[in-house]
């Protein structure tokens, strides 16, 4: 397991101020570049953090003013951290992830814009550019491709969503865990042929062929980590009542 990302670190620490009431109800937050100079990140850490506490109903945002402390702080989704330091989990977690991205695909074939679809492979290809080291790399290497689909799907909330899903997703595993070094080559060109379906579905607006290639990728990915699940004698699913993913805040 890696350390938490600097998104988390960010979002935990925004959050306390909340609870304490440093940030107080109504309070406008400082801008990203404030933040960013205070925590010492860059901009787009920030925003992964304020994606996460929009998801908690901790922030609202106005147009043309800021982002806000809420009045009235909802229950809502969330996913700590804590509850995935386990395989079990993490496989839990993952299916979620699946369910959301096939239709993102799809929706994605449909909408996408000429420019998008170049981007989409522009990611791609630089996800899919270098063969590393496995134990240079995690198992979510390629996620802002991922990501570059999901914002050409046009739905701001399956692309915050995923956003809000980074930082907790992409430090659980190194690709080490996976993938031998020896067999580093044929397992990138694998994944290279499964992101090319995806691409070239998006491209030919083909949204049932895109979502095929999506699901099958996601499948692929959660099969090796359930074959690393057997293999160290863990449970491919969560247990019943071993706790719930999204603890008592759902």
């Amino acid at each position: 397991m890696k350390r938490e990302s600097l998104s988390t670190i960010v979002f935990e620490r925004l959050i306390a101020s909340i609870h304490s009431g440093e940030l107080a109800p109504g309070m406008q937050l400082p801008t990203e570049a404030e933040l960013g100079a205070e925590f010492e990140v860059s901009r787009t850490v920030i925003r992964e953090a304020i994606a996460r506490l929009r998801s908690e109903g901790q922030v609202v945002p106005r147009q043309g003013k800021g982002v806000f402390v809420s009045d009235a702080p909802r229950r809502s989704f969330s996913i700590p951290t804590e509850t995935l330091r386990t395989l079990p989990q993490t496989l839990s977690f993952l299916e979620l992830r699946l369910a959301l991205e096939t239709e993102a695909a799809a929706r994605c074939a449909m909408r996408r814009t000429e420019a998008e679809a170049r981007q989409i492979r522009i990611e791609m290809e630089s996800a899919d550019s270098a063969y590393p080291n496995p134990e240079d790399v995690q198992v979510h290497y390629d996620f802002d491709f991922h990501l570059a689909i999901a914002k050409a799907a046009h739905n701001d909330y399956i692309y915050e969503f995923l956003l809000y899903l980074k930082p907790i997703l992409v430090p659980r595993f190194q690709l080490s865990y996976v993938v031998a070094s020896e067999m580093k080559d044929k397992y990138f060109d694998r994944i290279h042929a499964e992101h090319e379906a995806i691409v070239r579905a998006i491209e030919v607006s083909d949204p049932e062929a895109a979502r095929n290639a999506m699901r099958l990728h996601l499948e692929n990915s959660l099969e090796r980590l359930r074959a690393l699940a057997r293999s160290t004698g863990q449970p491919t699913a969560a247990e019943p009542g071993a706790g719930s993913l999204f603890g008592s805040r759902l």
